[in-house]
């Protein structure tokens, strides 16, 4: 077992429970860390899947309801809602004051609801964090959606890397597996 592995489990064996704050606690068991109240990170967090769970709303009583993280090899923000578009079958659509600022790369979605418009296109692409859609029905209600690739200087001098070689300097070295199991191993 290397000293990695031992400090992990020596820490699992003798902490079973860690406060944080006045009202948060940890409680460590078998392979599972639950926590109470928020938890930041300073760094990367990986995981192999991700889920946020809550009580079903049409029957909490009884049920849980999970929905899986969307998640992209870009450190991808999305943005997204519904306007009505004015009596020229036009829009504009303002972003959060920092949009700009922490965005490049920007993608768009616009879509017809409820009428055909096919007419419907960008106008013109974000500048001062808005940009604009025309081409629809005059009171028209459209679907949009902006996506952005982070470029804040915390994303620049720590991206993330898709694909990269197992090692001394990553989770896991060559040869190993998070999950042997699912590879017959």
């Amino acid at each position: 077992m290397d000293i990695k592995r031992l400090g992990i489990l020596l820490g699992l064996l003798l902490m079973p429970l860690v406060a944080f704050g006045q009202s948060g606690s940890t409680y460590i068991s078998d392979d599972t860390v639950k926590t109470t109240g928020d938890v930041r990170v300073d760094g990367t967090f990986s995981k192999g899947s991700g889920t946020f769970v809550i009580d079903h709303p049409l029957d909490p009583e009884n049920k849980l309801l999970y929905h899986s993280f969307v998640e992209s090899p870009d450190v991808k923000n999305l943005y997204d809602g519904i306007i009505e578009l004015d009596r020229n079958g036009e829009a504009s659509i303002e972003l959060p004051w920092y949009f700009m600022e922490l965005n490049g790369d920007f993608r768009y979605l616009v879509t017809a609801i409820g009428e055909p418009m096919p007419n419907l296109h960008l106008k013109r692409g974000v500048k001062n964090n808005e940009f604009e859609i025309a081409g629809g029905a005059p009171r028209g209600r459209v679907s949009w959606q902006v996506t952005g690739i982070r470029h804040d200087p915390w994303i620049q001098e720590h991206p993330i890397i898709p694909v990269v070689e197992k090692g001394p300097n990553q989770q896991v070295d060559k040869g190993e597996y998070f999950h042997p199991e699912l590879y017959s191993k």
